[in-house]
């Protein structure tokens, strides 16, 4: 789908459809009512429109506009909308006049608004049908004009909205292949052609390699699968690097088919269990990104892919494994597998010389425990770092929600014959989790994000559908060129 700027008066652009965000405060734009014969104002009259969020009004052949048809959709409060509700708006738009058939339309939107309509558009624009044989291709967008009065550099912002929309939608459609068709191996094939494509460099760290790094957690996860496993290493290297030193590291979580290993999960969802590589799809579509939208500084991803199954060679609940830090890890339960395979990854960043590191995983079940599934759970032992995550999650309109990392629940990661349990007790699980990825991040800045709860949508909303989320990449993105 391509969405291009129009600084004509979207009134006078012939089209399928116009599409406009009333407010609650009734009808806008007195030009647009006046050339409609005062229909806007009717509707608000009968209650058929109130202007709630996300609520639709089609209007077929309005009066005194080229367009075939009238969209309006609820903004709510003027004062409450900003770019993240404009974002819900136009995804709204796109998937409501998807389902009438419509291949063309206009968006009318501040100069300001219109990098978030494009992510918003974009992202409304994803299906996860990629396997379905009787798609209905007539319910497809080709073209979408952002309607706007010229701004300075209004270009360029669409330009970058549009990368990292199709980005985040790379993420989507990686995290979106069952587990027979993207295994370690292949999920290492489709990284290297990003890599090509992209112009980044890229190297993949076979079995033998991790063992002479004695990489013990992450391949001890991986000894249950015949699937190989893969560490997949991309790097962006600036052409004229800032003078910060930065060196940007972001780890993801690839773990393509997680049954829990001897520790087996139940049954019912565990189909589902194809996105626990949804961390690790996210940092190689920001490298994609960063590639074109040429940061200043160094930014290396790292994403340690593996297959954890139930094989006669897996992993016993009680063994020991020695990570690649030195630390030993006692594994008291084979389904908190995302840590083990993290820790090894964060130790051979921190050794390939990152400054910084983030990392993203679908980690814990206790995370959507405690926040459900809209906020992303943020742990960090960098105050600024976490500050600046945070400040980008809001720009981009992800919703990110710091969390404790106190001393205190370290008391629950002991175990008698090793240095660290990798689980703690039951209570407070995503916060034992980070606690333990803690212990081989420090001392460099670092952030964790559990996505566990916002990596996969679990009904579809107005302005998304339900599957993958690509959540955190545009956060990422936007971190990245701001460090």
């Amino acid at each position: 789908m391509d969405v291009t700027l129009s600084f004509d008066s979207p009134e006078s652009i012939s089209t399928e459809a116009l599409v406009v965000v009333v407010f609650d405060n009734g009808p806008p734009d007195p030009r647009l009512d006046s050339l409609t014969g005062g229909l806007l104002t009717e509707l608000y009259r009968s209650g058929e429109t109130k202007g709630k969020p996300l609520e639709t009004t089609l209007i077929h052949r309005p009066p005194g506009l080229a367009a075939r048809r009238l969209l309006l959709v609820g903004g709510g409060k003027p004062a409450e909308f900003d770019a993240a509700q404009m974002r819900r708006a136009a995804g709204t738009a796109l998937r409501f006049l998807k389902g009438k058939a419509v291949h063309d339309f206009v968006l009318a939107a501040e100069a300001s608004h219109v990098p978030a309509a494009a992510e918003g558009l974009l992202a409304a624009d994803f299906e996860p049908d990629a396997y379905k044989t009787d798609k209905q291709d007539d319910q497809r967008i080709g073209r979408v004009l952002l309607a706007a009065r010229a701004a300075p550099d209004l270009d360029a912002a669409l330009s970058r909205a549009v990368i990292s929309a199709r980005a985040q939608n790379l993420a989507r459609r990686l995290t979106n292949e069952p587990a027979n068709r993207l295994t370690p191996t292949e999920l290492a094939a489709r990284a290297r052609q990003v890599a090509i494509d992209a112009g980044l460099e890229i190297d993949v760290l076979d079995q033998q390699r991790m063992q002479d790094l004695k990489m013990g957690a992450l391949l001890g996860v991986a000894q249950g699968s015949a699937e190989p496993p893969a560490l997949i290493v991309l790097r962006y290297r600036p052409a004229e690097p800032s003078s910060s030193g930065v060196h940007l590291g972001l780890v993801g979580k690839a773990v393509t088919f997680d049954t829990g290993g001897i520790s087996i999960k139940p049954a019912e969802g565990m189909e589902k269990m194809k996105y626990d590589m949804a961390g690790g799809a996210s940092m190689i579509a920001v490298l994609s990104a960063l590639a074109e939208l040429k940061p200043a500084i160094l930014v290396t991803a790292f994403v340690p892919a593996v297959e954890n199954m139930p094989g006669s060679r897996a992993q016993r609940p009680g063994d020991i494994v020695t990570t690649m830090s030195g630390k030993t890890v006692e594994v008291l339960n084979t389904d908190a597998e995302g840590r083990l395979i993290l820790a090894d990854a964060i130790t051979y960043a921190k050794q390939q010389g990152c400054s910084h590191l983030i990392d993203a995983a679908t980690l814990t079940g206790a995370i959507v425990v405690a926040l459900g599934y809209t906020n992303v759970g943020v742990f960090a032992n960098d105050q600024p770092l976490l500050d600046r995550l945070l400040a980008s999650a809001k720009t981009a309109g992800e919703k990110m929600w710091p969390m404790p990392l106190d001393e205190e629940y370290k008391e629950q990661l002991k175990s008698i014959i090793a240095d660290l349990p990798n689980i703690g007790t039951r209570w407070g699980g995503a916060i034992t989790a980070a606690m333990f990825l803690k212990e081989f991040a420090d001392p460099t800045p670092w952030v964790h994000l559990d996505i566990a709860g916002t990596a996969w949508l679990e009904e579809a909303k107005p302005y998304m559908p339900k599957g993958p989320s690509g959540v955190a990449v545009r956060t990422l993105i936007n971190l990245a060129m701001k460090m």
